[in-house]
């Protein structure tokens, strides 16, 4: 692309932007481990989980696990305690039996930092009634073929290369925090156009990329 910019005499007037929308996890493969169990697995005896995730489409489990709890009102807390108990080696407890390889359990209050709440703490059920954040390394999977997954709060999940450039641009490396929603208003910024068009922008105060200055 770079080569074809130069041809046309357009490299001078063009921000390229190298990002992605997720990353996978785990980028390093030597940490890769598929546990015998997943969350959803140790539910779907109990009846706690919807038929459409026992013998319907099936839980949505990567390097995460999403779950939605029937009659979570009353059925919550016996949810928490059966993955509790079966959560396996972590940080916490390292010399627990082997299980689902559980790292972290989001449910009610917790989850309102990410999302809208479910019933009964919320109206939205939308948002899982409990996520299962596995250890690093971990993915839900009975597949020999993955390698990594996406989707989940892990450091390799959530962090993705951003590399801006233009002939412009002095080479540095920019050390603050930074998200991909900025490509955007980086982009209008960069045509002459207000970013402050953008919906995402007024309701988030997104700002542009730090750094590029032309």
């Amino acid at each position: 692309m770079v080569t074809e910019l130069k041809g046309d005499g357009l490299l001078d007037s063009t921000l390229i932007i190298v990002t992605a929308k997720h990353g996978q996890s785990p980028i390093d493969t030597h940490k890769l481990f598929e546990p015998s169990t997943t969350p959803a697995t140790l539910l779907a005896g109990t009846g706690l989980l919807p038929d459409s995730e026992v013998n319907g489409i099936g839980p949505t489990e990567d390097d995460i696990s999403l779950l939605w709890i029937l009659d979570a009102d009353s059925n919550l807390s016996t949810a928490i305690s059966t993955l509790e108990a079966n959560a396996g080696p972590n940080q916490a407890n390292p010399n627990a039996p082997p299980g689902a390889a559980i790292s972290e359990i989001f449910y009610g209050p917790s989850l309102d930092t990410m999302f809208n709440l479910p019933p009964p703490y919320g109206t939205d059920s939308r948002t899982p009634d409990i996520i299962v954040q596995p250890n690093v390394g971990v993915i839900y999977s009975t597949s020999s073929k993955k390698q990594a997954e996406q989707g989940g709060f892990a450091h390799d999940d959530t962090n993705v290369v951003m590399l801006a450039s233009n002939p412009q641009i002095n080479e540095k490396t920019v050390t603050s925090a930074v998200e991909t929603t900025q490509v955007a208003p980086t982009i209008l910024w960069a045509l002459g156009l207000d970013p402050n068009k953008l919906e995402g922008v007024q309701k988030e105060g997104t700002p542009t990329l730090p750094g590029i200055g032309f």
